[in-house]
């Protein structure tokens, strides 16, 4: 069993805004690492739904060591935004990704905010000055955008821009690193930010090997996890690369196998998610998927990620609270 981790932070109070699946994870995420949680989202069964995603999201959060101050109790729900937010020093939006909705959201919580508090929306799909026009003053709303699901993925990649205030990213960075996230700066806008482009990437070509005929959906995805995707993993494309140069240098890489990725490249598909590709998907993901209930292998899903991220916290030689303090000290500089 890890460590349990004390992961101390300034901010006490977190507000969700949007309590779907992205927004339970975060209200158990923000919960176990100690916060209180004001959650709003208009639909009736809210509560109920976020009461029973934290229930059983808590025992992996417990395994990964990271619920040493928690407590599923520290959430109230409310039914209007405004009332949401007025304690909060972190807000965490959630929304549905269409513009004109989380405009109305903007519009109304703005004046009911604190002075200090930051907003930081979770959209994949939006751009950060598409939504800032929602604000009349936008210098404390920043991207936060997370990977699925939140709670047990590290990965925030954050965003702002010359209408963002100073501080904020940094403050940002410290408040998720104290939540044991992992963060990353997205320099310069462009749609899908980072992550989502390297996955749009990935998918694109499975799909057309697929469409095809080169293997089938089951096989293409056995490819991935068994093959880069447990390298990918521990390190990223560059340094797996520069390692595969054998102590040369990623330039040496470069010039030995340039030849062979551009002939791939060039090679690479691009499908569209056309109703008969659909079909084709559907089909084999029917096949993967065995009579197994999506429950099934959601849980099997969250377990394997816990596993591996305590197999890595143990491999390289310190705990969760280790990484946690090495993030804050990376942020602090």
């Amino acid at each position: 069993m890890n460590k349990q981790v004390d992961f101390s932070t300034d901010v006490k109070v977190a507000a969700i805004l949007g309590a779907g699946t992205i927004g339970a994870s975060w209200t158990a995420l923000f919960l176990a690492a100690g916060l209180e949680v004001d959650v709003y989202d208009p639909s009736d069964n809210a509560e109920a739904f976020v009461r029973d995603y934290v229930e059983h999201a808590w025992p992996s959060l417990e395994r990964l060591g990271l619920t040493a101050n928690g407590a599923m109790d520290r959430v109230q729900f409310f039914r209007t935004p405004e009332e949401a937010v007025v304690r909060a020093q972190f807000v965490q939006e959630s929304v549905p990704e269409r513009i004109d909705i989380k405009h109305e959201l903007y519009a109304r919580i703005e004046p009911h905010l604190r002075a200090d508090a930051i907003v930081a929306s979770s959209a994949s799909g939006l751009l950060v000055k598409e939504m800032q026009d929602g604000w009349k003053n936008p210098g404390r709303f920043i991207l936060g955008h997370p990977f699925n699901p939140p709670h047990l993925i590290p990965l925030v990649e954050l965003l702002g821009n010359d209408k963002t205030d100073s501080d904020v990213l940094a403050k940002a960075e410290q408040f998720y690193a104290a939540c044991a996230k992992v963060t990353i700066r997205v320099n310069r806008e462009v749609p899908g930010h980072v992550a989502n482009r390297l996955q749009a990437a990935l998918w694109r070509e499975a799909i057309h090997l697929v469409v095809e005929g080169v293997a089938s959906v089951e096989d293409v995805d056995k490819a991935v996890y068994a093959g880069p995707g447990l390298r990918w993993s521990v390190m990223g494309p560059h340094m797996l690369f520069n390692l595969g140069s054998g102590g040369h240098g990623l330039g040496v890489f470069c010039e030995r196998f340039g030849p062979s990725f551009h002939r791939w490249w060039d090679d690479l598909g691009d499908p569209r998610l056309t109703p008969e590709v659909i079909e084709k998907l559907l089909t084999g993901v029917q096949a993967q998927e065995n009579g197994r209930s999506f429950d099934d292998l959601a849980a099997e899903r969250d377990r394997k990620i816990v596993e591996a991220s305590r197999a890595m916290s143990a491999s390289e030689g310190f705990s969760v609270e280790d990484a946690v303090k090495k993030e804050r000290l990376v942020t602090a500089r």
